[in-house]
C-alpha cells in the first residue's frame, strides 16, 4: 500500500514502513500478547458523545504520539466520488474557525514536533508526534477541526488542483502503480475495493466544494472517531484532557457501514503492462483472503485464519531464510528478489501476494512458474513443525523489539479499533499466533490459494535489452497498490 502525505511526499500506511508498517501489519510485529499488554499498559474509555481513547503509556521519553483515526475510508465513499475521503483529508488543514489555513502544521512544526495525515480503503487518521507539554494544544486544535473546517470554493478548488498533480506524480507517471491499479481493478469483482483510494482523475476533476463539505458533515464527529495517546501520559491526565477538549462536541447520526459485497469469482485474470520507464520486471500473484473480521463467505472471520495465513507469509516470504528467496535467488539464481505479502487488517476482504523480479536479461516466465510451484507445493504437503515453532518465534522477537516503539502502537490499535477489532482482540494476538498448527495453516492456505480468485499481474519493459543493461543489481521492493499501503487496502497521505 503506498501512502501519499499532504505535503505530496510518501507519509505512512499500508504498507507491509514507518509507522504504516505497522499499521499494514496490524500487529504482526507490534500487538502484544496478554502478558505483554501490562508493558504497553493500554487503557480505554468512552465520552459521552461516543468518541473512544484509547492510552498506552511509554514514559521512557517526554514525548507523546496522538492519532485520531476516523471510521470511514475511500470504500465509503459516495458512487463516483471514491477518492474524495483523501480529497477531505487534504482540506482537514484549511482554515477553521480558530486557525488559519496551513497553521495546525505550523504551530507543531514551532515547537519541533512532527504531524502528517493518511487515507486508505478503511480510515483516515490524523497524527502529531510532541513534547508531552504541547499535548493540550495538539488536542485543541485537532477537536476544533472535527466539526469546525470553514470550506470554501477559494480553499477547495486550489487543493483540488493538489491532488490532480498528486495522481499524476505517483500513479500516471509510475508504471507498477499503473499495473497496480489495474491488478485492484480485476480481483475484485464488485466490492469497493477495486477503486483507487485517490480517485480515477476523470472524477477527481469534478469533485465540487459541495462534494467535500457534504462528506464532511456526514462522517467527521466523535462517535465515528477513536483517539489513541502514546508516550508519557497517564489515562487521568488523558481523560481530563479529552473531556476538556472533546467532550462538548455532539455526537451525529451516521450511515451504517454497508458495501457491496464481492459474487463468486470464477476464473484467474491476468493484467500486462509494458511501458519504456520500466527497468526492473516483475510478476505479482494476488489472491482474495480474509481479513481478521471477515471471512472469503463474507460472513464473520473463523477457524483464526487469518493468525495461520500471518505465520504462512513468514514462512514462504519473509527474508532471506524464507521458502521463496532460497528457492528463486539461492538455488535456481533466476531471481533478484521473492517475497509474498498478507494483510489481514482490512475491515472487509485482504489479500495474500507473491512477487518476484528476475535477474537482468532473465526469463519472467520461470520466475513465475517457480512463485506457482511453491503454492503447489504448500497445497500438498503443507509446512513443517520446525518452520511453524521458527516462524513464531521471529514474530516474538519482533513483537518484544517493537516494546520500545512510541507511534507502532498508536498506529496498530487505532486502525484494530476502526476495523471492527477491539483491545482485547489486539492483545491476544500473541495467543491466537501460539496456538496456530501446521493443520491450520495448511487448511486456510487450501481456502485461499484458489486460482479462481486471483489475479496475476507481469510489469513488463518495452525494450527489454535496454532494461537489462540498466536495471539496478537489486529489485524493487514488493509492488504496493497506489490506493494503499498498506496497507493491503491502500493508503495515501
Amino acid at each position: 500500500m503506498k501512502v501519499y502525505s499532504k505535503h505530496g511526499r510518501p507519509g505512512l500506511l499500508r504498507m507491509p514502513a514507518i509507522l504504516i508498517a505497522g499499521i499494514m501489519l496490524l500487529g504482526v510485529i507490534l500487538a502484544p500478547s496478554t502478558g505483554e499488554a501490562q508493558i504497553f499498559d493500554a487503557e480505554t474509555f468512552t465520552l459521552k458523545n461516543g468518541l473512544q481513547v484509547v492510552v498506552v503509556p511509554n514514559h521512557r521519553a517526554p514525548v507523546v504520539f496522538q492519532m485520531i483515526a476516523y471510521r470511514v475510508g475511500a470504500a465509503d465513499g459516495p458512487p463516483g466520488k471514491n477518492g474524495i475521503a483523501h480529497f477531505l483529508e487534504h482540506l482537514m488543514f484549511k482554515a477553521t474557525d480558530k486557525l488559519k489555513a496551513g497553521q495546525f502544521t505550523q504551530e507543531i512544526d514551532r515547537r519541533g514536533g512532527t504531524d502528517n495525515a493518511f487515507t486508505n480503503q478503511d480510515m483516515t487518521a490524523f497524527h502529531q508526534e510532541i513534547a508531552k507539554e504541547h499535548l493540550p494544544l495538539v488536542m485543541s486544535m485537532e477537536a476544533n477541526r472535527m466539526t469546525r473546517l470553514r470550506l470554501t470554493d477559494a480553499v477547495v478548488m486550489p487543493e483540488r488542483d493538489v491532488i490532480l498533480e498528486e495522481r499524476r506524480e505517483r500513479i500516471d507517471n509510475e508504471p507498477g502503480a499503473q499495473l497496480m491499479e489495474m491488478m485492484d481493478a480485476a480481483l475484485f469483482l464488485n466490492h469497493p475495493y477495486r477503486l483507487p483510494v485517490i480517485g480515477w482523475r476523470h472524477e477527481m476533476e469534478q469533485y465540487s466544494t459541495a462534494d467535500a463539505v457534504a462528506f464532511y458533515h456526514r462522517y467527521y464527529a466523535p462517535n465515528n472517531a477513536v483517539l489513541v495517546i502514546g508516550g508519557d501520559v497517564t489515562v487521568p491526565e488523558v481523560r481530563r484532557l479529552a473531556e476538556k477538549y472533546f467532550g462538548s462536541i455532539p455526537r451525529r447520526d451516521l450511515p451504517p457501514r454497508q458495501r457491496l459485497q464481492e459474487p463468486q469469482q470464477r476464473a484467474p485474470r491476468q493484467v500486462e503492462l509494458t511501458s519504456d520507464l520500466v527497468r526492473q520486471p516483475y510478476v505479482v500473484k494476488t489472491y482474495l483472503a480474509p481479513s481478521y473480521r471477515l471471512g472469503l463467505d463474507n460472513q464473520q472471520a473463523q477457524d483464526d485464519d487469518a493468525y495461520a495465513l500471518l505465520l504462512l507469509s513468514e514462512i514462504l516470504g519473509d527474508g532471506t531464510g524464507s521458502r521463496l528467496y532460497r528457492r528463486l535467488v539461492i538455488t535456481d539464481k533466476s531471481a533478484t528478489s521473492a517475497d509474498c505479502s498478507y494483510d489481514p487488517g482490512a475491515y472487509d476482504l485482504g489479500t495474500f501476494s507473491f512477487y518476484g523480479s528476475p535477474v537482468p536479461g532473465g526469463d519472467l516466465g520461470k520466475v513465475e512458474a517457480a512463485i506457482n510451484d511453491e503454492i503447489a507445493l504448500v497445497l500438498k504437503d503443507g509446512i513443517t513443525e520446525e518452520e511453524l515453532t521458527l516462524a513464531k518465534k521471529r514474530l516474538r522477537i519482533a513483537t518484544v523489539k517493537a516494546r520500545d516503539s512510541l507511534s507502532g502502537p498508536v498506529g496498530m490499535i487505532a486502525a484494530a479499533l476502526v476495523n471492527g477489532r477491539n483491545l482485547a482482540d489486539v492483545q491476544a494476538w500473541a495467543d491466537r499466533i501460539d496456538a496456530v498448527t501446521v493443520v491450520d495453516i495448511q487448511r486456510a492456505a487450501r481456502r485461499v490459494f484458489d486460482d479462481r480468485r486471483s489475479v496475476t499481474g507481469r510489469l513488463l519493459a518495452a525494450n527489454p535489452a535496454a532494461a537489462a543493461r540498466l536495471a539496478p543489481e537489486a529489485a524493487p521492493p514488493l509492488p504496493q497498490s497506489p490506493e494503499t499501503g498498506a496497507m493491503p487496502s491502500g493508503t495515501v497521505n
